[in-house]
């Protein structure tokens, strides 16, 4: 065997071991222009073979090794050997540092509280479900971290998740084909974090549910009803709820996370005068009604609080509350006749029609229309970036 063939032996097994592996990382966590390759297939199928490939690079290096490496020259032993040292250090970065299941890792203990033993400040944004007579809060701080929190809310199970890099909550419920499934974090596309189910290896969008590669493509996940709010205002509407207490193995992690539920990027930024301006990372307040997405701009959104509005012939009130942190979106239909509404001087929720006097949660408390409620339109926090990549034929609300 000729010199050169034999080092193309050790140079082979080099390319085998590393480079599916960066090319694998790369394209599956927020590198510069990795997530806006259409490459979630590629990524896929690539993630099937990385350790077959690193196993036969492996392979013909130890091959080499044993067989030819004492015939190399002193200089060339040390280039080889630093070589391999180097290989040691890309899998420190594709296998941990940059390994989406080892920097977010899963709850170690899922414990819950009441609101007297409750430690998670009211002040939090949490992302509350309700079901069967059973109210739990999960704390964004802590999801954003973990992503996602797999759990039972009176005996449904859920699966509550939440992605930092759009800034989208969605409870989906895990069972699949009549199994509950267990999911784990895969990574990235689009900036918007891909899990997948342990029993047929599907990838799943986490911001629409919707199945991209994988046995089940073209599917959706059942997504299941809750409400983003403060936990003062969620405990005001449900006292009785449990609030997700901080995991004590997490606690520095969340602290990175500090203000991300209250604090916008572009009030961060200070090279931009006008606050008012879209930018790929401004809040939007985004539904899909009949079909039809419509985002709402927040902080314009949060200046007015009350909305009336159309989508798809459906009246809409979109509102913000005092805190302005809380949001709903309500279908103003009540009675088969559509309702306009407004604050009065106190802050109170009126409708122009009777007067009639609503709360946050859409039940009118005093009035002619006493006892009514608004039925909820499901609503969501989303960076623009997300959602106008995932709505493409949104429109679009923004005053002047």
């Amino acid at each position: 065997m000729k010199k050169k063939t034999k080092s193309s032996l050790f140079w082979t097994g080099i390319i085998l071991l590393v480079i599916p592996g960066l090319i694998h990382a790369y394209l599956l966590m927020p590198f510069p222009g990795s997530q806006d390759l259409n490459a979630i297939t590629a990524s896929y199928y690539l993630e099937k073979i990385v350790w077959p490939l690193r196993i036969v690079g492996g392979l013909l290096i130890v091959w080499y090794l044993f067989t030819y490496y004492s015939k190399n020259t002193t200089r060339g032993k040390i280039t080889k050997g630093v070589v391999l040292a180097l290989c040691l250090g890309s899998f420190i970065i594709t296998d941990y540092m940059y390994k989406a299941e080892t920097m977010f890792e899963e709850p170690q203990t899922v414990k819950f509280a009441n609101a007297m033993a409750n430690k998670v400040p009211e002040s939090f944004v949490i992302i509350g479900v309700v079901n069967n007579g059973v109210a739990k809060a999960y704390p964004v701080v802590y999801l954003g971290y973990h992503h996602k929190v797999q759990d039972n809310v009176g005996n449904l199970p859920v699966l509550v998740t939440y992605c930092t890099m759009c800034r989208t909550a969605r409870v989906y419920s895990p069972i699949i084909n009549g199994t509950r499934q267990n999911f784990r974090l895969v990574g990235a596309r689009h900036y918007n974090a891909i899990i997948e189910d342990e029993g047929t290896n599907t990838w799943w969008y986490q911001a629409t549910g919707h199945a991209a590669v994988g046995q089940l493509k073209g599917q959706h996940l059942t997504e299941l009803p809750y409400e983003q709010s403060t936990l003062a205002a969620w405990l005001s509407r449900h006292p009785g709820s449990l609030i997700l207490q901080p995991d004590q193995h997490y606690l520095n992690d969340y602290t990175d996370l500090k203000n991300y539920d209250r604090v916008q990027s572009i009030d961060k930024d200070s090279t931009l005068k006008n606050k008012d301006s879209l930018i790929r990372r401004s809040w939007m307040v985004g539904v899909i009604v009949n079909g039809q997405p419509k985002a709402y701009d927040w902080r314009r959104l949060s200046k007015k609080r009350l909305l009336n509005d159309q989508v798809n012939k459906t009246p809409l009130l979109v509102a913000i509350e005092k805190d302005s942190l809380t949001f709903h979106v309500f279908n103003t239909v009540v009675n088969g006749k559509e309702l306009h509404f407004k604050l009065d001087t106190a802050g109170m929720i009126t409708d122009q029609e009777t007067a009639s006097v609503w709360d946050w949660d859409g039940l009118s408390t005093a009035g002619t229309l006493k006892g009514c409620q608004l039925n909820k339109i499901q609503a969501y926090q989303e960076y623009w970036h997300s959602w106008k990549h995932f709505h493409p034929n949104t429109l679009f609300w923004k005053e002047d």
